[in-house]
């Protein structure tokens, strides 16, 4: 008699473990894969990194050097004996030579050795912010005085910057803010005579009116003034007042 054969649970079981099996094996394959590809393009972007990095490096020390050589040709060619180099400087802005000869000539008038320059940032100076540092740069050397600091003001807040000449306009360039609609000439003069010594003179660079009040009184040294850009009664007054109560001088620079 021929028995029935019955069926065999333990293969099913033995087959869906050797499923799992694999499949678990696959994964761990797939993960070690993974983790190798990334090792190894790390190890290759890390070196490629550092490689961009140092070249950057290298770049912003040639473009410090090439500043550098700049700043000093200017400074050599401001005191030089020869007008031509320099004409060309002045002929590039917006006004001429004449008024250039007389603001040096009121400039040599100051007091002491060097000078404080206390200059608007406000936003009505940001049209002027383009040529207005190589301009006082050549100004300053051929006056004859030394930039003791430089101090900006806006909107009730200012700040002092001292070092060599190059250090104090790039700084002045890329730390003023150019921006706000408060002229606060008095917030400007505290935080320059806190933060430098009393210099021969300040010279006040701006083109509107202070919107806080000035303390003479605080102000160690005389102000020479000087209002840029349109011819403003109310902004001509507020200068001239002032350098009469520090015992300065306003000067004019007419733009043609």
């Amino acid at each position: 008699m021929k028995t029935k054969r019955r069926f065999n649970y333990t293969n099913i079981y033995e087959s869906f473990s050797d499923v799992a099996f694999l499949m678990l094996a696959t994964f761990i394959f797939l993960m070690v894969t993974i983790l190798l590809t990334s090792r190894l393009a790390q190890e290759y972007e890390v070196p490629k990194l550092k490689k961009e990095i140092l070249e950057l490096k290298n770049k912003l020390a040639l473009s410090e050097l090439t500043n550098q050589g700049l700043s000093a040709n200017l400074e050599t060619m401001a005191l030089s004996a020869d007008g031509s180099a320099i004409d060309r400087v002045v002929q590039s802005t917006t006004f001429g030579r004449k008024d250039f000869d007389l603001f040096v000539q009121g400039l040599k008038q100051i007091p002491g050795s060097d000078i404080h320059l206390v200059v608007d940032a406000s936003g009505s100076m940001h049209g002027l912010s383009n040529f207005l540092i190589p301009i006082l740069r050549v100004i300053v050397i051929r006056s004859q005085k030394k930039l003791g600091a430089i101090t900006w003001f806006t909107d009730n807040e200012a700040q002092t910057y001292t070092g060599t000449m190059g250090e104090m306009f790039d700084k002045l360039m890329s730390g003023a803010p150019f921006g706000g609609n408060r002229e606060t000439i008095g917030k400007g003069f505290r935080v320059a005579a806190r933060n430098a010594p009393p210099p021969g003179a300040y010279l006040l660079i701006g083109d509107e009116p202070s919107t806080d009040i000035v303390y003479y009184s605080d102000i160690p040294s005389p102000v020479f003034t000087l209002p840029l850009g349109r011819s403003d009664p109310e902004t001509n007054r507020n200068y001239q007042e002032i350098a009469n109560k520090t015992k300065g001088k306003m000067l004019h620079l007419d733009f043609k």
